[in-house]
């Protein structure tokens, strides 16, 4: 795979990502509360998914500092992944974040 190909992989990866985390956090765990609302799990989310589109925009945008970015990205989706794995119907958030701090790390590593 080239470098272009990675960097649109890491790009769509965000970008699902950013999408996964909010729409879950704002339906399905509002839905369910309980620990599926417990502050730190919903602010991991939202961070998540916010962290998550500014790779993708930084990445889009050419950014010098879009491999740090990533490299923070793919921490903090490893952490929403931990926090989402113990919780019931999590999965399409749980994979999400894996495939994203998957390519982040990628990303990160390539222009280190």
């Amino acid at each position: 795979m080239n470098d272009v190909t990675n960097m649109q992989d890491c790009i769509d990866a965000c970008t699902n990502c950013h999408q996964a985390c909010l729409q879950t956090a704002m339906t399905h765990c509002l839905q369910m509360g309980g620990r599926h609302v417990a502050p730190d799990h919903l602010r991991l989310m939202l961070d998540c998914a916010a962290m998550c589109e500014l790779s993708a925009n930084l990445q889009l945008s050419g950014s010098p500092f879009a491999d740090r970015q990533c490299g923070l990205c793919a921490d903090v989706c490893h952490a929403c992944a931990l926090s989402c794995r113990d919780l019931d119907g999590m999965e399409e958030c749980l994979r999400a974040c894996e495939a994203c701090e998957h390519t982040c790390r990628q990303m990160a590593a390539m222009n280190a």
